[in-house]
Protein backbone atom coordinates (compact mmCIF):
# COMPACT_ATOMS: atom_id res chain seq x y z
CA UNK A 1 0.00 0.00 0.00
CA UNK A 2 0.97 3.53 -0.76
CA UNK A 3 0.51 6.46 1.02
CA UNK A 4 0.89 9.99 -0.08
CA UNK A 5 1.45 13.39 2.23
CA UNK A 6 2.42 16.74 2.20
CA UNK A 7 3.49 19.48 4.34
CA UNK A 8 6.21 22.08 5.22
CA UNK A 9 8.67 24.79 7.24
CA UNK A 10 6.09 27.19 7.82
CA UNK A 11 7.90 30.60 8.42
CA UNK A 12 6.63 34.23 9.39
CA UNK A 13 8.83 37.67 9.66
CA UNK A 14 8.04 39.36 12.82
CA UNK A 15 9.13 42.70 12.32
CA UNK A 16 12.76 42.44 11.71
CA UNK A 17 12.92 38.59 13.36
CA UNK A 18 12.15 35.14 11.14
CA UNK A 19 10.70 32.89 12.87
CA UNK A 20 10.31 29.47 12.19
CA UNK A 21 6.76 27.02 13.12
CA UNK A 22 7.51 23.64 14.93
CA UNK A 23 4.72 20.89 16.01
CA UNK A 24 5.43 18.65 18.53
CA UNK A 25 2.75 15.80 17.69
CA UNK A 26 1.30 13.52 19.64
CA UNK A 27 4.22 11.28 20.80
CA UNK A 28 5.85 14.60 22.09
CA UNK A 29 8.40 14.35 19.15
CA UNK A 30 9.15 17.73 17.49
CA UNK A 31 7.91 17.55 13.99
CA UNK A 32 6.47 19.45 11.39
CA UNK A 33 2.98 19.82 10.29
CA UNK A 34 2.00 17.18 7.31
CA UNK A 35 -0.90 14.52 6.97
CA UNK A 36 -2.29 12.89 4.25
CA UNK A 37 -3.89 13.62 0.43
CA UNK A 38 -7.35 13.48 0.08
CA UNK A 39 -9.07 12.47 -3.28
CA UNK A 40 -8.98 15.27 -5.96
CA UNK A 41 -6.09 17.36 -3.94
CA UNK A 42 -2.36 18.29 -5.50
CA UNK A 43 0.82 17.41 -3.04
CA UNK A 44 0.40 22.00 -2.71
CA UNK A 45 -3.23 21.80 -1.90
CA UNK A 46 -2.86 18.98 0.57
CA UNK A 47 0.39 20.88 2.21
CA UNK A 48 -1.16 23.52 3.00
CA UNK A 49 -4.72 22.31 3.93
CA UNK A 50 -2.85 20.13 6.71
CA UNK A 51 -0.83 23.00 7.94
CA UNK A 52 -4.00 25.19 8.24
CA UNK A 53 -6.10 22.19 9.90
CA UNK A 54 -3.12 21.55 12.52
CA UNK A 55 -2.09 24.90 13.27
CA UNK A 56 -4.47 27.43 12.11
CA UNK A 57 -1.86 29.41 9.68
CA UNK A 58 -3.12 29.95 6.09
CA UNK A 59 0.53 30.12 4.23
CA UNK A 60 1.51 30.15 0.48
CA UNK A 61 4.09 27.97 -0.83
CA UNK A 62 7.12 29.94 -1.89
CA UNK A 63 9.76 26.61 -3.10
CA UNK A 64 9.45 22.62 -2.76
CA UNK A 65 11.94 21.17 -0.49
CA UNK A 66 12.39 18.07 -0.18
CA UNK A 67 10.46 15.05 -0.41
CA UNK A 68 11.54 12.31 1.73
CA UNK A 69 10.38 8.27 1.63
CA UNK A 70 9.96 5.88 4.41
CA UNK A 71 8.21 2.34 4.96
CA UNK A 72 6.32 1.24 8.14
CA UNK A 73 3.75 -1.46 9.72
CA UNK A 74 -0.14 -0.66 9.39
CA UNK A 75 -2.38 -3.15 11.62
CA UNK A 76 -4.46 -5.01 9.33
CA UNK A 77 -2.65 -3.57 6.33
CA UNK A 78 0.84 -4.54 6.64
CA UNK A 79 3.70 -2.44 5.08
CA UNK A 80 3.09 0.69 4.06
CA UNK A 81 5.39 2.86 1.41
CA UNK A 82 4.72 6.46 2.70
CA UNK A 83 5.59 9.25 0.64
CA UNK A 84 6.28 13.01 1.98
CA UNK A 85 6.46 16.01 0.22
CA UNK A 86 7.67 19.62 2.32
CA UNK A 87 7.51 22.77 1.02
CA UNK A 88 8.80 26.10 2.29
CA UNK A 89 5.33 27.97 3.33
CA UNK A 90 5.03 31.23 4.39
CA UNK A 91 2.55 32.27 6.79
CA UNK A 92 0.11 34.83 5.32
CA UNK A 93 -2.51 34.78 8.30
CA UNK A 94 -4.53 33.01 10.17
CA UNK A 95 -4.22 32.37 14.18
CA UNK A 96 -1.91 30.20 15.38
CA UNK A 97 -3.78 27.42 17.84
CA UNK A 98 -2.77 23.44 17.57
CA UNK A 99 -4.97 20.72 16.81
CA UNK A 100 -5.49 19.37 20.07
CA UNK A 101 -7.14 16.27 18.49
CA UNK A 102 -3.93 15.71 16.21
CA UNK A 103 -0.65 17.35 17.57
CA UNK A 104 0.21 18.44 21.85
CA UNK A 105 1.58 21.73 20.44
CA UNK A 106 2.55 24.56 18.11
CA UNK A 107 5.04 27.30 18.29
CA UNK A 108 7.20 29.71 16.39
CA UNK A 109 11.04 29.76 17.39
CA UNK A 110 14.29 32.00 16.45
CA UNK A 111 15.61 29.49 13.41
CA UNK A 112 18.46 28.35 15.00
CA UNK A 113 16.07 27.37 18.06
CA UNK A 114 14.30 25.68 15.95
CA UNK A 115 17.23 23.59 14.79
CA UNK A 116 18.13 22.79 17.84
CA UNK A 117 14.85 21.31 19.20
CA UNK A 118 14.78 19.28 15.45
CA UNK A 119 18.36 17.44 16.25
CA UNK A 120 17.64 16.87 19.85
CA UNK A 121 13.58 15.77 19.98
CA UNK A 122 12.90 15.32 16.66
CA UNK A 123 12.80 12.53 14.03
CA UNK A 124 16.10 12.05 11.79
CA UNK A 125 14.56 12.10 8.67
CA UNK A 126 13.28 15.82 9.26
CA UNK A 127 16.45 17.28 9.52
CA UNK A 128 17.57 17.57 6.05
CA UNK A 129 13.94 19.19 5.17
CA UNK A 130 14.65 22.04 7.68
CA UNK A 131 18.00 22.58 7.13
CA UNK A 132 17.05 23.08 3.33
CA UNK A 133 14.29 25.78 4.86
CA UNK A 134 17.33 27.23 7.22
CA UNK A 135 19.49 27.38 4.16
CA UNK A 136 16.82 29.40 2.01
CA UNK A 137 15.79 31.54 4.45
CA UNK A 138 19.31 32.11 5.26
CA UNK A 139 20.63 29.98 8.16
CA UNK A 140 23.51 28.23 7.64
CA UNK A 141 23.04 24.90 10.30
CA UNK A 142 25.35 21.89 10.92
Amino acid sequence: MKEISAGGVVYRKAGDDLQVQMIQDRYGKITLPKGKMEPGETVEQTALREILEETGIVGRIVKPLETITYQFNLSGVGVVDKEVHYYLVEATGGTLQAQVEEIRGVEWLHPLEAWHQQTHSGYGNNDSVLKKALDALGYEVE
